[in-house]
């Protein structure tokens, strides 16, 4: 859309030069123009792109003006209360009342239903589409594009792909069905709102300007009704527009700027890609001439003279020039291919880069008054950067601020729901009872008591889903005090337990978690900015009519939470550092300070990798007119020329990502091309590496060999202890002597060992109730895997094997009772005493033989010792239980060792079923070793002052319990 020039007055734009910092350079003018009248800056207005611009401009004045002030009215056209900002100013006097914009929460819902109604595809992604969607309406609506033309456009004239065509077609029903269900609820898109607002204000100004003065001041966007207005106010008697950093013919020459081509009409191709492409879309659409715009008056400071910003805004203008002028650069002389006082660092990874930023600012601002400020589109580097701050007390004045969900309100919901959908798993549960916003005050202390006692009483394989599960999880625990903790913690388990049950909408949910927060958290969870935030976020979902229309599954609540709260950023009111700054690109523009870092120059940041948009293909976007996702391009590479034109630059990168290697921005190889490389800060290169690592050479641990005094060694061992003693006595005396004893995880798998508790506790069961009757193993085992706490996993997979070797089993027991051998006791505890060591071990069952001798058992969910590890005196298990029993140590149960045998529920090496006893031949012989080996290890270790030496034979080494403990890895393969 073009505006014929009908005012013959010539139009008032300015613009600011790249080189001059944007928010002062206007705050000195207005200042000096009106200083003679205390009211003369009042009764203006000004207009500006976005509430960030507005706080950016009020700090310049407060600079500029060092006393109080009173301020033009500043207005944030981007702001959604647009209409409230100005008040009266932007109301059409005697026209029809513009209806209010609609909400956007209830608005993403509304789409979100019209999208679900359409597709079989879950809440989630619809509302993820339905996000999509608005802000593809919202372009059509600032483009002005009429919803015609979608509809009337063909799939198969673009030549589009399948699903491209399918979210066309599904687009324009959607584009049809959204005016009427406006119409329904009585509004209007916020766009649309904001586009009537701006054409009414441009036709109310031009027929009576308002008093005072009237400035449009970095406003960059070419959006029709936007472009109207700044035509009107350019022609105003007191109306200025003024531009950020357009080039003047010096740095674009009149043939480049011609190049950049015309949107809409024939002509060279447009160059949306260049820094200089949308104002000159701008300027065409408030038709003015580049050669009308004047340079807006600033400063020169002394003191940055001998930099030549000027030359050096040159530089970077040329060095992002179209393609077809870049052979331009080989004729230039060195001085106009020259950067002075800018810096490159490059880091092998994005945490050193976050460390050479944090530097760089904390070096800059030693001096008084001088400012530093970082400006990246990479968030995740900007966080870095933050923390690391931390270090020197430093909190940035972050412009983005930081997402709900990663403050404690938002984190704390979050919890909640995940808690909810894992059906209080142990991990989730003790998880949100250990946020810092639970039990806050008096009462934290022993909640904190209560939760750690929880904590050790849940380790282990994950308990039966529920608040039920865990109450037998906890009864069954022999963790003191697990159950006077789990009944004070329980109201809060239970106050989560439900708030995924059904019927479940989104303002249900947002309901119950309003009630389940108070309970875990109290009211404090509402104070402070991000409290706050929550605190309104959950009140409008509960309180429109559309969220409580959209239904949720229980697997979608977590994951459309979470996108609920990163939409929501909260940036704290005061305590950030006066002199360091985080900045966007936006906001960027507007001013300068002594140190601009310019940070993550990687291709994918610098610009930012364009998002997919799932309703309109590429080429249906240039069809309709819609900007391409190369505009942005564009937009990036004028925000980094005005950004090199700052006192001192440092440009950083990182070789490589958390993924892969990383490929430098095309913003900063042009540069390099054009300049011939620019010149590395090594020094802070080198800081940032070295500056967490250790002062001295590092040395490695060797392998540990404590000695202990004699005095002071164990006197008492178990029979499963002496392999541990033998083949790794470091973790023998971690156990025995340090008392280290490791903690299953939360959650663990059912894994081997715990398949290996659960048989025991079968085979004594069955012994106890039944008395080993074979009839009753069978039905046992089945009972065993019907158990709730038994994972449908295991259950398939392992159950079939076991109940094939517990039958096997069955069947040796009954042909071993038939032939007179009786069970005798299980899990038998005894006990005696060699060489002044005390013996003590656990049977897992013993049977008196017909002779009456006794038949030593134990279980295996494996297969049995190999014959090697038995013979290499190791395994010998079986024979320090019948020593004990040799010498009477089982109570009751007296008689010499007759057989010492495995039972195993494994395959025999030769054919497929699964069950067999394994004899271990000469029971005597047995009964020899063990004593023999029993003594040598224990006057080597115990009686004697060999050291504990690690891993004294790593393949009989038994777990790694306890290799972290003595740093296995520093000295493995050295030692």
């Amino acid at each position: 859309m073009r505006l014929p020039a009908t005012d013959p007055r010539r139009p008032t734009v300015f613009t600011v030069a790249a080189e001059a910092s944007f928010a002062d350079a206007i705050a000195v003018e207005l200042v000096r123009r009106y200083a003679g009248d205390p009211l003369g800056l009042a009764s203006g207005r000004i207009l500006l792109p976005n509430a960030r611009a507005v706080r950016t401009l009020t700090e310049a004045f407060v600079r500029v003006s060092g006393n109080g002030l009173l301020l033009p009215r500043l207005i944030p056209v981007g702001d959604p209360a647009l209409g409230d900002r100005i008040g009266g100013a932007f109301e059409q006097p005697g026209g029809d009342p513009i209806p209010p914009a609609v909400d956007p929460l209830t608005r993403q819902a509304e789409l979100a239903l019209a999208i679900q109604a359409r597709q079989e595809t879950g809440p989630a992604e619809c509302w993820r589409l339905a996000a999509e969607l608005a802000r593809t309406l919202d372009q059509l609506l600032v483009e002005e594009v009429p919803v015609a033309s979608v509809r009337d456009l063909r799939p198969e004239d673009a030549d589009l792909a399948e699903h491209h065509a399918r979210a066309l077609q599904s687009l324009a029903i959607l584009l049809d069905d959204w005016p009427r269900r406006l119409a329904a609820l009585g509004r209007i898109d916020l766009a649309e709102r904001r586009n009537l607002l701006l054409r009414a204000t441009a036709r109310r100004w031009k027929a009576d300007p308002p008093p005072g003065f009237t400035v449009a001041a970095g406003i960059t966007t070419a959006a029709p009704a936007i472009a109207e207005l700044l035509a009107v106010i350019a022609r105003m008697p007191q109306g200025t527009v003024i531009l950020p950093g357009l080039a003047p013919t010096a740095h674009l020459p009149d043939d480049q700027w011609h190049a950049l081509g015309r949107v809409g009409e024939e002509g060279p191709k447009p160059e949306p890609t260049h820094p200089q492409f949308h104002l000159k879309l701008l300027l065409e659409r408030i038709s003015v001439n580049r050669a009308e715009v004047d340079p807006w008056p600033t400063a020169r400071d002394p003191s940055l003279a001998r930099l030549n910003l000027a030359r050096r805004s040159r530089v970077a203008a040329r060095a992002l020039t179209a393609a077809a002028f870049s052979h331009e650069w080989s004729a230039l002389p060195f001085r106009e291919r020259s950067l002075t006082g800018v810096r490159l660092a490059i880091l092998p990874d994005p945490a050193a880069e976050a460390m050479a930023i944090a530097l760089a600012l904390r070096e800059a601002i030693v001096g008084p008054g001088r400012r530093a400020a970082l400006v990246t589109p990479d968030r995740l580097l900007a966080r870095r950067v933050a923390a690391q701050l931390h270090r020197w007390g430093i909190t940035a004045d972050d412009s983005a601020g930081t997402p709900l969900s990663m403050m404690p309100p938002g984190s704390l919901l979050l919890g909640m729901i995940e808690a909810a959908a894992d059906h209080l798993s142990p991990v989730a549960l003790l998880g949100l009872l250990g946020h810092p916003l639970v039990g806050e005050g008096e009462a934290r202390g022993p909640l904190r008591d209560d939760v750690r006692t929880l904590d050790l009483a849940l380790r282990g394989p994950r308990p039966p889903a529920g608040i039920k599960g865990l109450d037998r999880a906890i009864a069954a625990a022999r963790t003191k005090g697990a159950a006077d903790a789990w009944q004070r913690l329980r109201p809060r388990g239970q106050a989560v337990a439900g708030l995924l049950e059904t019927p479940l909408s989104l303002a249900i949910l947002a309901g119950r978690l309003r009630d389940a927060a108070a309970n875990l958290a109290g009211d404090g969870l509402w104070s402070g900015p991000a409290g706050r935030a929550a605190a309104d976020l959950l009140a409008g979902l509960e309180a429109s009519p559309s969220c409580a229309a959209f239904g949720l599954r229980e697997e979608d609540a977590a994951p459309l939470l979470r996108d609920l709260l990163d939409g929501q950023a909260i940036r704290p009111p005061f305590g950030q550092h006066p002199r360091i700054q985080i900045l966007g690109l936006l906001e960027a523009r507007l001013l300068r300070t002594d140190l601009m870092v310019l940070g993550g120059l990687n291709e994918g940041s610098w610009p930012a990798a364009p998002s997919p948009d799932p309703w309109l293909a590429p080429r249906i976007r240039r069809a309709l007119g819609l900007p391409g996702s190369e505009t942005r391009i564009g937009l990036a590479a004028h925000d980094f020329a005005g950004l090199l034109c700052a006192p001192q630059v440092l440009l950083t990168r990182s070789r490589r990502d958390a993924r892969s290697p990383t490929v430098s921005s095309r913003l900063l190889l042009r540069l390099q091309a054009l300049t011939g490389g620019l010149p590395r800060h090594r020094r802070l290169e080198r800081l940032a590496l070295a500056l967490d690592e250790p002062a001295g050479r590092e040395t490695p641990v060797n392998r540990p060999r404590p000695r202990p005094p004699v005095a002071e060694r164990p006197r008492l061992i178990r029979v499963t202890d002496l392999d541990r003693l033998k083949a790794d006595p470091y973790s023998f005396y971690a156990k025995a002597m340090l008392k280290l004893m490791p903690l299953s995880p939360l959650g663990a798998e059912q894994d081997a060992k715990w398949r290996g508790i659960l048989v025991h506790r079968l085979f004594e069961t069955w012994h106890e109730e039944d008395q080993c009757a074979p009839a009753q193993l069978l039905p046992r085992a089945r009972t065993l895997l019907d158990a709730e706490d038994i994972h449908p996993l295991l259950r398939s997979l392992w159950g079939p094997r076991l109940l094939d070797a517990i039958a096997r089993l069955a069947e040796i027991e009954t042909t071993n009772q038939a032939a007179g051998r009786r069970p005798a006791g299980a899990e038998v505890d005894g006990e005696t005493v060699i060489g002044g060591i005390r013996l003590i071990g656990r049977a897992d069952r013993i049977d008196r033989l017909p002779d009456g001798s006794l038949a030593i058992l134990d279980y295996k969910t494996g297969k049995p010792p190999a014959k090697k590890q038995v013979e290499a005196g190791f395994a010998l298990q079986l024979g320090l239980l019948g020593i004990i029993a040799e010498a009477g140590g089982f109570k009751d149960l007296k008689g010499t060792p007759g057989a010492l045998e495995y039972w195993s529920l494994a395959k025999q090496d030769k054919g497929d079923a699964r069950g067999y006893v394994q004899a271990m031949p000469g029971p005597g012989g047995l009964l020899d070793a063990a004593q023999e080996h029993f003594c040598t290890a224990a006057a080597r270790w115990l009686t004697g002052d060999e050291p504990f030496t690690a891993k004294l034979q790593p393949r009989f080494a038994v777990g790694d319990d306890y290799d972290q403990l003595m740093r296995l890895e520093e000295w493995l393969g050295r030692d």
